[in-house]
């Protein structure tokens, strides 16, 4: 298991099990695990998903966007629930990005 913490430093699980979850149903994405901790922890936009989750995206480059859902259950815990690459940018209800 390994740990990325959040923008607001809530420490976000993402288990080998739930790792395996993921590249089961997102193939392109097996090589990919530490560029899904480093989406979570460097994001370039957080959006608004469904249930109290989040939505963190990071560019991969040219059209390319790699999104990783977590949620946070407390200030010391959450947890990945998915990580996939959308066909163009997400959109959304913004709720943080990096500023330049």
């Amino acid at each position: 298991m390994e740990i990325a913490y959040s923008v607001n430093g809530t420490p976000i699980r993402l288990t080998y099990e739930r790792w395996f979850h993921i590249t089961e149903n997102h193939d392109d994405l097996a090589s990919y695990y530490f560029e899904v901790l480093e989406t979570v922890e460097k994001p370039e936009f957080i959006i608004r998903g469904n249930k109290g989750s989040l939505k963190a995206v990071k560019s991969m480059g040219k059209d390319k966007w790699l999104v990783v859902i977590y949620r946070g259950i407390s200030k010391e815990d959450g947890f990945v629930i998915t990580a996939y690459f959308p066909n163009k940018k997400p959109k959304g209800d913004t709720i943080w990005q990096y500023s330049y």
